[in-house]
């Protein structure tokens, strides 16, 4: 099990962001900044992490209302949330844990790949300055569209004000329906579900929004730059292939790879290959 340091960190508009990061091991071999997916925390990253190079440094925090992080004045209530906030936290953690003058690696999953890509839209220069490269993970610039279910926005609408936490609401058959691959194994389903259950109504329906209005096609020249990874399961039934395909038509030396059978759920699902990408792009 991964050996964490906690950390706090607060933004400029007061909110509170838990930190976690886990020291190297012998002489540091860079740092890396890993980010989650909506509704879940940064243990999401763990099975990861167990499989990075120990000579690295791993910084994890739990994104604004997720895991024991508050949202805005350092409370609970859902105001207006948008991706481009997360990415002024994603820049307010690196300044304030990553020693400075040292670039990163950046890691996202999901809704942690559109901070990634905010952070590079809402301070270029920094990212320019600060980042060496770039894993996306099941994630995408924009174009989501929801399930498509009858009358789902107006339910996230309503959840925005309902702060008690998921709980048995959120299933583990659920989660393997709409999150996992084929074969996935039943203890990273029950890990997922665990977490879920663990955040807020609200925050669900607070970030479905503004996972709806994420656009970040104008950040991504900032990340030509860089090396980028780009990664996503054939199966992935919330950001699907198409929006990878999309990305790596925006970042034409990126480098796309298409997980056969596989979710959205690739931290679990394909721990060692995100692992070894993470790790490739350190060096």
């Amino acid at each position: 099990m991964t050996a964490l340091q906690v950390k706090n960190v607060t933004t400029d508009d007061g909110a509170r962001l838990a930190v976690y990061v886990r020291e190297p091991a012998c002489d540091a071999g860079g740092t890396v900044v890993l980010g989650h997916g909506w509704i879940l925390d940064h243990r999401s990253w763990l099975p990861v992490v167990d499989r990075l190079d120990p000579s690295l440094r791993v910084v994890l925090w739990d994104q604004r209302g997720h895991g024991r992080s508050t949202l805005a004045g350092g409370g609970h209530k859902v105001g207006n949330e948008s991706i481009e906030r997360l990415g002024r936290d994603l820049s307010a953690v690196i300044g304030q844990v990553v020693p400075d003058g040292e670039k990163v690696v950046l890691g996202g999953h999901s809704m942690g790949g559109m901070t990634i890509m905010a952070y590079a839209g809402v301070a270029p220069d920094e990212f320019a300055d600060r980042v060496r490269g770039v894993a996306l993970v099941s994630t995408a610039a924009g174009g989501l569209r929801g399930t498509g279910r009858a009358g789902e926005a107006g339910l996230m609408s309503a959840l925005r004000h309902v702060p008690l936490r998921l709980g048995r609401a959120m299933t583990e058959k659920g989660q393997r329906r709409t999150a996992f691959g084929k074969g996935a194994r039943p203890e990273d389903v029950r890990d997922a579900t665990r977490i879920v259950r663990g955040t807020r109504a609200s925050v669900l329906g607070g970030f479905y929004g503004a996972l709806m209005r994420h656009d970040e096609i104008a950040s991504l020249p900032a990340l030509r730059s860089v090396p980028v990874r780009i990664l996503v399961g054939t199966r992935d039934l919330l950001t699907p292939p198409k929006l990878a395909d999309r990305l790596a038509q925006e970042l034409p030396d990126a480098e796309l790879t298409k997980f056969d059978g596989l979710g959205h759920m690739l931290t679990w699902e394909a721990s060692d290959d995100v692992a070894a990408t993470v790790t490739t792009l350190s060096r």
